[in-house]
């Protein structure tokens, strides 16, 4: 096991530049979850790490050793891919014991490895089948018996429950949650599913065209994202996002929307009386009002039961906004009614830049 410690690295294709200059580290033990939207570049530093694509600029290191140069089989990783990649006509121990065989290792330890690995995915009843022979779950758990039994120092997950249903997805990505808190090794993930970064990883790297955005805990990115494009990526439903301008009175401060709804934010938010600013409020952070309570006057758009939530989207002014309610309201589109904002709950960004106040 061991840290993997990015430095600077940038990738470009031609004059195209796709990562500039990003730096990232990866603690040993460490599950790390590399996320946001397609073309983002995430696969391509994963692929980096792995050896599979040059770099055109910086350094990366695993366990302390720089491998800018260093061949993908000599930097003891084991790779995950979306496909599966198992060879057809072997079955489930030669497809798992394949890198071992290619290094000639005891045959004695051969089996002890792949056996162990099988063991702990639950593949024993199966390593005498071929690939065609086993669900779509089954093969992608082969494919991690073929990096276990690597014992590499680093995994490295190129979206590997792509390919599988909704259900199985749930199941598993805990399986996968399971096997690093049981194996422990340093594991490198990358989604564009931010409900897959937010229940799997240890600290997530979210990612927009090439740039870090943020780095932290999935909780310290849902409750205080950096800038605008974290806080609407991560959560969800995304966050609801209304427009205005800063305003301070009588030692609090307001958003007050270009519909003319004043928001209230925290009394120590950064910026300037009148700046142009974006109010930001997560849907489980709105209800619905009661008859004696004032709030923000709304219509009913769309009503989406999810079964323990009911997601209500609203037009407030001229903003579409979502209010996530456990309540079973009788609702109806066309509907008017008043969300509450919860006391303290709102983030304040900079509508220019994006980064929060």
């Amino acid at each position: 096991m061991a840290s993997v410690d990015i430095r600077k690295v940038r990738k470009a294709f031609g004059v195209h530049e796709v990562i500039h200059g990003i730096d990232v580290d990866i603690g040993d033990e460490e599950f790390v979850v590399l996320v946001g939207p397609s073309g983002c570049g995430k696969s391509t530093l994963l692929r980096m790490i792995a050896g599979l694509e040059q770099i055109s600029g910086g350094e990366i290191s695993i366990g302390g050793r720089v491998v800018n140069q260093v061949p993908p089989k000599e930097r003891d990783i084991a790779m995950v891919f979306q496909n599966y990649a198992l060879y057809p006509h072997m079955n489930v121990f030669d497809n798992m014991a394949f890198s071992m065989k290619l290094r000639r290792a005891d045959p004695a330890e051969i089996k002890k490895r792949v056996e162990g690995a099988a063991d702990i995915l639950d593949l024993g009843p199966y390593l005498g089948r071929y690939p065609r022979q086993l669900s779509g779950g089954q093969r992608q758990r082969v494919a991690m018996g073929r990096a276990i039994v690597r014992d590499p120092q680093v995994f490295l997950f190129d979206e590997p429950l792509s390919n599988l249903d909704a259900k199985l997805r749930v199941q598993m990505r805990t399986e996968i949650k399971a096997l690093h808190q049981r194996l422990r090794t340093t594991s490198v993930y990358v989604t564009h599913d931010q409900i897959e970064a937010m229940t799997m990883a240890d600290r997530i790297v979210v990612m927009h065209d090439g740039h870090v955005e943020q780095i932290g805990t999935p909780l310290e990115l849902y409750d205080r994202p950096a800038n605008l494009f974290v806080a609407g990526f991560i959560g969800s439903p995304a966050m609801n996002l209304f427009r205005g301008l800063l305003r301070r009175r009588d030692g609090k401060a307001f958003v007050v929307t270009d519909d003319n709804l004043a928001l209230e934010a925290e009394s120590d938010v950064g910026g300037e009386e009148g700046q142009k600013v974006v109010y930001g409020i997560r849907p489980g952070h709105l209800r619905l009002a009661s008859d004696a309570e004032q709030g923000l006057p709304a219509e009913v758009e769309v009503i989406e039961p999810t079964g323990d939530n009911t997601l209500v989207f609203c037009k407030v002014g001229g903003t579409i906004a979502c209010a996530a309610t456990t309540e079973r309201h009788p609702l109806r589109p066309g509907e008017r009614l008043r969300l509450v904002p919860k006391p303290g709950a709102g983030h304040v960004f900079d509508a220019a830049g994006g980064q929060r106040l």
